[in-house]
């Protein structure tokens, strides 16, 4: 339990901001969540995220228990695009978690990563992430790279950080785009009703998504996409703003899924980039997953 008292200098923060500034082992978004579970009281009472803050207010943080999480290497069945002494491409299954976390303790693609490569994994992601170079959503499918070692990790990184690795998605989504090609440059942030959603927001960090037109059905576009940040549901989120969901993503296209995916129609398609330690230059592809192409086909034989 830690305990604040607001200084006269301090009034007027916004409740997140405050504690985030007073504790740097505290992120903005921990404080959120902190706050709407009720860990975070203000004079004993729980207030809301944006609460604003007054002089002499007494502010308790009440700290989570850590669950712990034994990671264990699982035989779990994925497809390796490419492998050799320092990385490894899979092609990750949509509903596939990427790392064990609360809710998700194991059959996710690290536990199935660990039965392959045995104890040859980096250790820079942490304990429950290990090798984990870049992640993505549970219910997208495709390429991803995983490190074996902490020098193809670092190396790797730098490659994300700089926008020198090029990530192609497919995805299908409602509604019939004009043009033929468009870039999508809008912050994303945290929602600040739904906390477990992003949103396009002014205040948010900044997000680009460059869009292609593959092929037009009557009510739905085939689209190839890159971006040049990699945040948090970027795809998902910048197609819905503009009024296009992705078809059978339940969190952004208001419950809708004509089709009855389990999983959004969304394919990391390919990755291209330098390998880490060689620098010879990759370019690895993954085809679309049978219940992605079977609805593409079903909309090619009704057009």
């Amino acid at each position: 339990m830690e305990k604040y008292i607001v200084k006269s200098d301090e009034q007027g923060k916004r409740l997140d901001t405050y504690i985030s500034s007073q504790n740097e082992k505290i992120t903005r978004t921990s404080a959120q969540r902190l706050i709407e579970q009720g860990n975070i009281l203000v004079n004993g009472k729980k207030q809301k995220v944006a609460y604003k803050i007054a002089e002499n207010d007494v502010i308790t943080v009440e700290h989570e228990e850590p669950k712990q999480i034994e990671l264990k290497a699982q035989k779990i069945p994925i497809e390796i695009i490419y492998e050799d002494e320092d990385i490894i491409v899979v092609n990750k299954p949509k509903g596939m978690v990427v790392h064990p976390a609360n809710g998700n303790p194991d059959g996710t693609l690290v536990n199935a990563i660990m039965d392959i490569c045995k104890d040859s994994l980096s250790g820079i992601g942490g304990e429950i992430r290990p090798g984990i170079v870049h992640r993505l959503d549970k219910d997208t499918s495709g390429l991803l790279i995983v490190a074996k070692n902490d020098m193809a990790h670092v190396k790797m990184s730098e490659q994300i950080k700089n926008h020198e690795v090029k990530k192609t998605y497919i995805a299908l989504v409602r509604g019939v785009i004009k043009e033929n090609e468009a870039t999508i440059d809008m912050p994303i942030g945290r929602s600040r009703t739904d906390r477990k959603k992003m949103t396009v927001a002014k205040d948010g960090k900044n997000a680009v998504t460059h869009i292609k037109v593959l092929k037009r059905y009557d009510k739905y576009t085939l689209l190839e996409i890159n971006i040049e940040t990699g945040r948090t549901h970027q795809i998902r989120v910048h197609l819905s703003h503009i009024g296009y969901p992705i078809i059978g993503d339940y969190i952004y296209s208001n419950g809708k899924n004509e089709f009855g995916v389990e999983g959004q129609c969304l394919h990391a398609k390919s990755l291209e980039f330098k390998h880490p330690i060689t620098k010879k230059e990759m370019k690895l592809e993954a085809p679309l997953p049978e219940y992605f192409q079977d609805i593409i086909n079903k909309l090619d034989n009704n057009n």
